[in-house]
């Protein structure tokens, strides 16, 4: 006999008791998420129910489990996938890949020593590398600026908390 709880879910609408709190009634849909909650609020009850291993929803007194499980109605949907799936594998003979990986002919720490050892440095001018096909011409630095302009070094008036005091 099966608690009225465990019985036909498939009805979304259908009203299911909660094995944690008798007086709680839940819709099928929202049956698993109530079970998670309710068994974080009943941790007594929760440490007395033992849960199926083929249907969480399936909450039972740890002593009846044993026959719970030789009985559980959703025990032999599993048993009968797992008869199907060792049938195909018997039937399907799975191909090697054949993928190989490209050869590479990338070598960073070749290229790395093959760089010219001249650092970057803002504002100075600038070479292209040797092999390059623009190897003369002169990157430099360019400024928006008009020519005598030059951007101030300071501000061009004192912040008052930094006048130390004084009165100008």
């Amino acid at each position: 006999m099966h608690p009225t709880w465990a019985v036909d879910t498939l009805d979304p609408e259908k009203l299911l008791q909660c094995p944690y709190d008798k007086n709680h009634q839940i819709r099928a849909c929202r049956f698993p998420y109530h079970l998670i909650k309710c068994r974080k609020n009943h941790p007594d009850v929760a440490n007395k129910l033992a849960t199926c291993p083929f249907n969480a929803r399936h909450q039972v007194p740890r002593a009846e489990i044993s026959h719970h499980i030789s009985s559980c109605d959703d025990k032999s949907c599993i048993e009968q996938d797992v008869v199907n799936q060792t049938r195909n594998l018997g039937q399907k003979t799975l191909a090697e890949s054949t993928w190989q990986c490209p050869p590479c002919d990338e070598d960073w720490d070749k290229d790395l020593w093959e760089q010219t050892s001249t650092p970057f440095v803002w504002g100075t001018a600038n070479y292209c590398g040797n092999n390059s096909p623009a190897s003369n011409i002169v990157m430099e630095h360019k400024s928006n600026l008009a020519s005598g302009m030059r951007v101030p070094k300071s501000l061009p008036y004192v912040l008052p908390w930094k006048n130390n005091g004084n009165a100008q």
